[in-house]
């Protein structure tokens, strides 16, 4: 494997903190790979991209649906389309679910919900509509909240009754007495969580991150970077040592955890093509899939 020489600085935008970032950090994985990254966290999916679209970002932590969406479809938030490409697979969602305030009155509430989401089209926010529907609440208002850990703090202080919720935010959500209701893995799997994407044709130090995150995820999997996970879990996202080792077991699970090289599951990716065709169709993404279309950096 071709390894970077020269020292190269990075901005990556991200919604939540990384965990594995951090663990690829300490493990001395980025210095290995001749990079120094820096994170920048972002209030929303719009503003991820026009970030990276603009340069001040030069990689994104993001859901698969974003990349779609702004590879391909003029009517995505921003109403312009650029060479955007999937550089890796990081995560399968870990624990992507739909979370509901314990003030809302279950099975049948008695007036349309508040449901929170980045905004109306992107991808979890079609996770939202597929997972309401499956558990019933068919009558719901949508508010755009921005990212997930803005929209746990909605939820939290009642400004939605439910919302999507992940990467350990969930695990916060639970401990503070949010209730559970289905988790998107189980109801539509396989799924695709989290990719690591770049602007092309210049995916060089995208490609170096990519290769270093893969090396740390692999290790987090084989169970040797256990105790940065468990430090680094409770540094950035304010987990405390049960909940942490939920994160933990969540990152090794199988269904929703960390994926193994970073192969892109081409099963799972048409899992999220197609919650985006169900509630939103569009002719643009016709053999959106096709390598010869360039979603996939190769």
């Amino acid at each position: 494997m071709s390894r970077a020489k020269q020292s190269t600085s990075l901005t990556l935008g991200a919604f939540s903190p990384s965990v594995p970032l951090r663990v690829c950090r300490r493990l001395g994985l980025l210095d290995a790979y001749g990079l120094t990254v820096a994170e920048e966290p972002v209030a929303s999916s719009p503003a991820q991209f026009r970030a990276l679209l603009d340069g001040r970002v030069d990689a994104v932590l993001t859901s698969p649906d974003n990349v779609l969406a702004y590879r391909f479809t003029a009517g995505n938030p921003l109403g312009e389309t650029a060479d955007v490409r999937i550089v890796s697979a990081v995560d399968r969602g870990l624990g992507l679910g739909l979370y509901a305030h314990p003030a809302l009155h279950l099975p049948t509430p008695s007036r349309p919900v508040t449901a929170g989401v980045d905004v109306p089209g992107s991808g979890f926010a079609f996770g939202l509509y597929t997972l309401m529907e499956h558990v019933g609440l068919r009558e719901y208002r949508v508010e755009a909240m921005g990212s997930t850990p803005r929209r746990l703090e909605a939820l939290l202080a009642g400004r939605c009754e439910v919302t999507m919720l992940n990467a350990g935010n969930e695990l916060i959500a639970e401990d503070r007495g949010m209730v559970r209701l289905a988790g998107l893995a189980e109801v539509c799997g396989p799924y695709l969580g989290t990719v690591l994407a770049a602007k092309g044709p210049d995916l060089v130090a995208a490609r170096a991150l990519a290769g270093a995150l893969r090396e740390a995820c692999d290790r987090i999997l084989a169970g040797t970077a256990d105790a940065l996970v468990l430090e680094e879990a409770g540094a950035a996202l304010g987990l405390t040592d049960p909940p942490a080792r939920r994160y933990l077991r969540r990152l090794k699970d199988p269904l929703e955890g960390l994926i193994p090289g970073g192969a892109v599951d081409q099963g799972a990716l048409r899992t999220v093509l197609g919650l985006r065709l169900r509630h939103l169709p569009d002719e643009g993404l016709e053999g959106a899939l096709d390598p010869a279309r360039g979603l996939i950096e190769v």
